[in-house]
């Protein structure tokens, strides 16, 4: 797996979202960086990590994070994870395998519940043979069907970053976003939990007060937010939005450098 280091201070991991890289959080890093260690890896299989043979679950790719963390911020000293979308199945499960060192787990727009998708608009495809303008075309409007609720906020590096993520993602994701893989590891979590949603998310099928109580029936301290306006990526379209929860819900205090 290759990591990314950035900031100073108690250790924070961010996990991207299926199709993504550490690029996901590009909005997220350096305000999180000035309180905070902050670590973001390419999951196994997407951006530049590898793809081990053989690895094709949740579990699989979460063994591989679990024993990465451990190698990048040694037991038993704690850590926060951060996870988005796909991502957020595996902050989940890397929290229940480390329970007794992660303090916080903070999911956005998670998927791993088994409450089904909400019918969506079919995505444009994008093909070998397209134009550039015609590729990026594409991938902008997939931004709008999926990931981004406002298309103002769809400018050009969300372009960039759209198209880079999804061409070089080898693990398939499959359904493993709409099964119980984030639910069945929720028993065995003891961190902190604290559970976000974009109000205009298109993922979800069920409404929010179902989600929250999916999610309270095993943790019924659960922090739950949405954040007003945002899509799926809300980290990235609400960035400013989700910056502030995140810095909150860390505990950052004073900044560890200028």
């Amino acid at each position: 797996m290759v990591w990314r280091l950035w900031g100073a201070g108690p250790p924070v991991v961010l996990l991207h979202g299926g199709s993504g890289s550490w690029t996901h959080w590009a909005r997220n890093i350096m305000p999180l960086a000035r309180h905070f260690t902050v670590w973001v890896p390419d999951l196994p299989g997407f951006g530049d990590s590898g793809l081990p043979p053989g690895v094709e679950t949740a579990e699989a790719l979460a063994d591989i994070v679990s024993s990465g963390l451990d190698d990048v911020v040694s037991p038993p000293a704690p850590v926060s994870l951060v996870g988005f979308s796909f991502g957020g199945i595996i902050a989940g499960l890397v929290a229940a395998r480390q329970r007794d060192r992660v303090r916080t787990l903070v999911l956005i727009g998670a998927g791993g519940l088994a409450l089904g998708a909400a019918p969506t608009r079919q995505l444009a495809r994008v093909t070998p043979n397209m134009t550039l303008a015609d590729a990026r075309a594409a991938h902008r409007e997939n931004l709008e069907i999926l990931m981004i609720a406002d298309p103002a906020q769809i400018d050009e590096a969300a372009v960039d970053v759209q198209m880079e993520n999804v061409r070089r993602t080898r693990f398939k994701i499959g359904a493993i976003p709409f099964s119980d893989a984030l639910v069945r590891a929720l028993p065995r979590i003891s961190a902190r939990l604290v559970a976000v949603w974009g109000a205009r998310d298109v993922f979800p099928a069920s409404p929010p007060e179902l989600r929250h109580a999916t999610l309270a029936a095993h943790h019924p301290e659960v922090d739950f937010r949405l954040i007003d306006g945002a899509g799926h990526w809300a980290n990235w379209e609400a960035a400013d939005a989700v910056n502030a929860m995140l810095l909150d819900v860390l505990g950052a205090g004073t900044p560890a450098r200028a």
